[in-house]
This record gives C-alpha cells, structure tokens and sequence, in this order.
C-alpha cells in the first residue's frame, strides 16, 4: 500500500477500529484494518494470487502454497490474500488446522469448520441463507427456452426435481437431498391430521434447524431428518443411503460447493488453511491420510471448477516430505502394502510457493511511521517526530533477530512510552 492509499484507508477508518487495530498489536496479534494498514510487500503477493485467480475462472488447477518461518507473517498473508479474495468476488473460508479441533486428516471437521467460518462478498449471510435465496429466485426464473415458456413451478416435488438438476453431478447424496429440502417449504397440515399418529414426527419449527446443521457437517442421526425430508416433499431422499463414510464424501462436497458457488455468481471458493505444518506432526496413519487429502486438492484428476486451495506451512512441512520412507510397508491381516500411495516429495516437486521473506531495513523504518501515524490517530495525540523516529529505529536494532510480530509489538509498546510521557508533562 502507497502513502496516499495508506493514509485515504486511516482517514476513512473509525477511532474504534483504529483502537482496536492498536490493542491487537500491543498483543502481537493482527486484525483486519491491521493487516489493510501495515502490510507489505504485497505487490508480489497479490501477483501470485491474481495468477491463481485467473487460472481459476479458465476452470484450470490452481493451489497457493505461503511459506515462511514462525512468525514471519503467514496468518498475516491469509488475512491479506482474504481480503484480496472478497475483494475480487470470491467466497472465502479462513481456519486453523488446530490438531485437536481440526486435524486435516479428521475431514468431517475440517469441513464443518469450512462452512461455519464462510463469507460471502459483502454479505453477512450464513451458507444455507445464501442457498435458500439464490435457489428460490432460480426456481422462479426456470430455465431459459427461446420457442415455449416453461410452466409455473408450483409443488415441492415439481420445485426438488429443479433443484436436482442445478446441484452438481458429483455432490453426496446427502447433501443434495439436505440442500433441497432447506429451499422448500413445508407442507401445511390441518389441525385434525397433526392429532394423527402417523403424523406424530411432524415438527415443522425444528426443521430448518436440523437442515442448517446437516449442512454445516454436523453429525445428525437419520431417524431425526427423515421427517424434514418427508414434510418437505424431497422423495428422492429414499434412493441411496443417507450415509457418509470415511472422508471422501466431505472432500467431494468441498469441490462440489467450489462449482456451485461459481452458478450462483461467485468466482469461487478461497480456502485458507492456517498452520498447514501440524499435518507433518500427526502420526503415520494420519499424515498418509492427510497427504492423500492434499494430492486431491493440489493435483485433482480432473480441474475442480472454483476451488482455489491456499495453505500456510514452515520449512519443517517439507522437510518431513523429504524424511518420509515411501518404501516403508505395513502388514494388515498377512498382506503387505505401503504406507503411502505414492512419493509426495517427487509428485509435489512443482507446488505454486510464496515465500516469505523478512522485511528490508527501509521496509521497517516506513512500518514504523505508518505505525506512529496510526497510533496518534488512536489516542489523539501529537508524537514528536525526530524524537520517536530515534527511539523506535533504536527498538528495531534491540530487536532485529527477533520475530516480525514481536518488534511490532516492541514498536506499540515504545509509542505506548513516549505517549505517556508527552500525558504526564
């Protein structure tokens, strides 16, 4: 960011966010008006993403590796290339691979994590909302015929065999037929056929709540669905097992949202994996599955239409490619067979990489006004130049093999001095 988009950005700010901004650096911590404000070299990052981005609407493979040393800025980056992402009309989703609330190889998770955290362009909108009104405007419109009007749509199994055709071939089962039933309307009954007993599962108030969270991948027994989908007309629902085992089907449901994201209008699905080095820490068993979970998303078989995959690792991720013994075998009920599929540091020898690198001294002396700029904005006051320009370039020599985050957070605390003791005279 040039001084003049720097300083148009801090002008059109609230105090309240400048404060915050200013309270998660004294943490060592960024935010997003942080990351707008102080972040740099992001020429070259957004000219790496933009390649992406492109290759992304030619419907060509496409993933973003950021590389980079603890604490040299990669959550920062994710949060950058978010932004950048929303910016350009891309559906995002930003997570930690966090081993023991989302473990890659743990799939089901990572997914519910996925659609829990997503965002739409301009819009705070939860997945099934975004769904729900999209669907219900394409049934609307129907499909366009130049030689005869297509009929009004008026029942609900009229309204699913629409919608069975716009979801995507490959999508689970399941999910099609819990994305169906959140578009339609359940079905009224009398106040004489709701004291019958075999209407008895008829709960009409539970049954967004119960299609929302199937949705999202949380796990909800069949016997408590079926009635959503009974009362909502979705017949279909009986024609394969409402089952998804192992994470396959999860990994299926990512590409399929991927492509449906791009009908409704959307350029696609950004997905942000932070902490990406955790996979390399799990076990054999589960590192083997993470890697096959990951050649689906850096090397499909086939291009995923809107997936646009962008992992955070260290060095030790590749590292540990590099260590693993790909000829080491396994006995399972007296048959042999290897650990791995394949050797992933030879099939991963042409990932996309952003390497990080550490700012320049003049990168740090230009992060050190803006920063004094933003934090007299914060608190109103005047901080005199020469004398904070010595202190603070005094701070970053203390600091210089330090992290990146921790000479910010020396820097706030300098500013943090010399405000209180213009305060106390």
């Amino acid at each position: 960011m040039n001084d003049s988009d720097f300083l148009k950005s801090l002008d059109r700010a609230s105090n309240f966010h400048i404060r915050r901004t200013m309270e998660r650096l004294r943490e060592g911590l960024f935010d997003s008006l942080g990351v707008q404000l102080l972040t740099a070299g992001e020429t070259h990052m957004s000219r790496v993403f933009d390649q992406g981005a492109k290759a992304v609407d030619k419907n060509r493979r496409v993933h973003l590796c950021v590389c980079g040393t603890y604490g040299q800025g990669k959550s920062h980056s994710l949060t950058y290339i978010r932004q950048r992402a929303l910016s350009q009309g891309f559906v995002t989703s930003h997570i930690n691979l966090d081993p023991k609330e989302s473990p890659f190889h743990e799939l089901p998770r990572v997914y519910q994590a996925l659609v829990t955290r997503i965002q739409f362009p301009g819009q705070e909108t939860s997945l099934a909302e975004q769904w729900k009104s999209w669907a219900e405007q394409t049934i609307a419109d129907g499909p366009e015929q130049e030689d005869e009007p297509e009929p009004e749509i008026s029942t609900n199994e009229q309204k699913a065999s629409r919608l069975l055709d716009i979801l995507p071939d490959e999508m689970p089962h399941f999910f099609k037929t819990v994305l169906t039933a959140l578009a339609l309307e359940t079905i009224p009954l009398s106040k004489d056929e709701m004291r019958l007993r075999k209407h008895a599962a008829y709960h009409p108030h539970e049954f967004p709540y119960l299609l929302d969270h199937a949705l999202t991948g949380e796990i909800m027994t069949i016997l408590r669905l079926r009635p959503a989908f009974k009362y909502r007309e979705v017949s279909f629902y009986k024609d394969a097992p409402l089952v998804c085992k192992g994470w396959e089907p999860y990994l299926m449901m990512i590409f399929s949202l991927s492509s449906l994201f791009r009908q409704m209008g959307f350029r696609g699905w950004v997905l942000l994996f932070d902490e990406g080095e955790s996979i390399a820490q799990a076990r054999i068993n589960s590192r083997n599955k993470s890697y096959q979970i990951l050649h689906r998303m850096f090397v499909p078989e086939t291009p995923v239409f809107g997936l646009y995959p962008v992992f955070a690792f260290t060095d030790d991720f590749f590292m540990r490619l590099q260590r693993e013994d790909y000829e080491r075998i396994r006995v399972w009920k007296g048959e042999e067979s290897p650990y791995f599929e394949r050797n992933y540091a030879e099939a991963w020898g042409k990932l996309t990489i952003f390497r990080l690198k550490g700012l320049s001294p003049k990168e740090w002396i230009d992060l050190s006004v803006k920063l004094m700029m933003i934090h007299a904005r914060a608190y109103h006051w005047d901080p005199p130049e020469t004398q904070a320009y010595e202190a603070m370039t005094r701070r970053l020599g203390e600091t210089r093999d330090q992290e990146s985050r921790l000479k910010i957070k020396a820097l706030v605390d300098q500013l943090d001095l010399l405000h209180q003791r213009q305060v106390l005279g």
